[in-house]
């Protein structure tokens, strides 16, 4: 009897060990949620459909494609604000830019002589007046040299002009139109008249003419005196103007400015050989034609090069029509040769040859920067669009490619000028 209810105690023990087990994991459990149900699963709402680039349903709702152009839309409209913005403050201090963008292609072009000078241990302020003062002598001479020769040929072509308007007199009796003499001396009285009609407004633009020579005048001198400052000191500012900047910009910034400022001076220097060249073969030609005004005309011809593609063709056809009044038909065919030969030789050598090395724009560009230059500033726009267009291309590659770490406290340092 001992021994079964030592069993049965046993059993016992076992029974209540294994319930307090099960309490003990119930307590444990966590309660559960009475809004659950295991038989019956109610469908969970469809998931925010929210892109990485939205921030509500709302705009997930609207197409990839149309969000990526009213992005880009917006931002365009910014840009053509702000461009507009600075334009407009560039035409209220055209009299300041204008000498300021010369100062700058001059200083690019003077550079050169100026560092030659200082490897010779001339002081910089030294060198910076020699050279201005070469370059202000070699144009006094070169502009006396043009007006004299002009005014000494002057009654020779208007003496062939009013042969030449005989000859057209001439043509019109006995050519093809066969007018008669009150037909053209009607048409003569005509020009007269409408000369006279316009007499007031030719001298009132003569009048503000004159008095834009106290700006002109001005202009001058600011380009001496920036061309001055910015062959001395252009280092300098250039480093005050990338400190302006925050410092994680001031290294990207300052390899663009003098990726920038390289480019400008190699453009300038190649665009001098080019209008050197083509002046050269258009005056040798009017030479051995024996035009008159040779040299004002090549002198023309190297003053249009720098608007390129389209500058030394307007000073070509200039040079084929004094050929035409000062010897006639022949010769003038013969300029015109001429001229389309040194169109052709620095369309298709000179420019890849020399410009292409200096700059990679593509033609088009320049084509669509020379028309809008033209239209938004005139010749000074033709002037300076293309070197803009070159300094823009070169410093945005520089500005987008992957620049390497900076160390967090290092100094900017910079070998370009202004």
């Amino acid at each position: 009897m001992n021994r079964i209810q030592r069993v049965r105690d046993n059993l016992k023990r076992a029974y209540d060990a294994g319930r307090d087990s099960v309490r003990v994991a119930r307590s444990l459990r966590p309660a559960p949620d009475p809004e659950r149900y295991d038989d019956f699963v109610l469908p969970s709402p469809d998931p925010e459909l929210v892109h990485n680039s939205t921030s509500s349903r709302d705009d997930a709702d609207v197409p990839q494609p149309l969000r990526i152009a009213a992005a880009w839309s917006w931002r365009l409209i910014v840009v053509g604000v702000i461009g507009w913005a600075l334009l407009q403050l560039i035409s209220m201090v055209s009299i300041v830019v204008v000498p300021l963008a010369i100062a700058l292609l001059l200083s690019a072009l003077f550079g050169p002589a100026v560092g030659w000078l200082l490897r010779l241990r001339l002081p910089r302020s030294l060198a910076t007046f020699l050279v201005m003062v070469t370059g202000i002598a070699a144009v006094a001479g070169t502009l006396t040299l043009v007006v004299n020769e002009f005014i000494a040929g002057v009654p020779k072509l208007t003496e062939n002009a009013s042969a030449g308007v005989r000859q057209i007199q001439t043509w019109a009796r006995t050519g093809p139109l066969h007018l008669s003499d009150a037909q053209v001396d009607q048409s003569i009285d005509s020009a007269q008249a409408w000369i006279n009609s316009n007499t007031a407004s030719l001298t009132s633009t003569g009048i503000a003419t004159v008095a834009t020579i106290a700006e002109l005048v001005t202009g001058l001198l600011l380009v001496i005196f920036a061309t001055f400052f910015f062959l001395r000191d252009g280092r300098m500012i250039w480093r005050f103007i990338v400190r302006l900047f925050p410092v994680n910009a001031r290294w990207s910034l300052a390899d663009a400015g003098d990726a920038s400022w390289t480019t400008l001076g190699a453009y300038v220097r190649a665009t001098v050989l080019v209008a050197f060249i083509d002046a050269v073969g258009i005056g040798m030609a009017l030479v051995v034609l024996e035009v008159e005004f040779a040299f004002p005309l090549a002198a023309l011809v190297f003053l249009g090069a720098f608007i390129p593609i389209v500058g030394a063709s307007v000073s070509g056809v200039v040079a084929v029509l004094v050929a035409l009044v000062d010897e006639g038909w022949v010769v003038a065919l013969i300029t015109l040769g001429a001229v389309i030969l040194v169109q052709q030789i620095e369309g298709h050598v000179l420019q890849p040859l020399i410009m292409g090395r200096a700059v990679a724009v593509h033609p088009l560009a320049v084509i669509v920067g020379i028309a809008c230059g033209v239209v938004l500033a005139g010749i000074i726009g033709a002037l300076v669009a293309v070197p803009l267009i070159a300094v823009l291309n070169t410093g945005v590659r520089r500005l987008s490619r992957r620049r390497p770490e900076i160390p967090p406290h290092a100094e900017v340092v910079t070998t370009g000028g202004a």
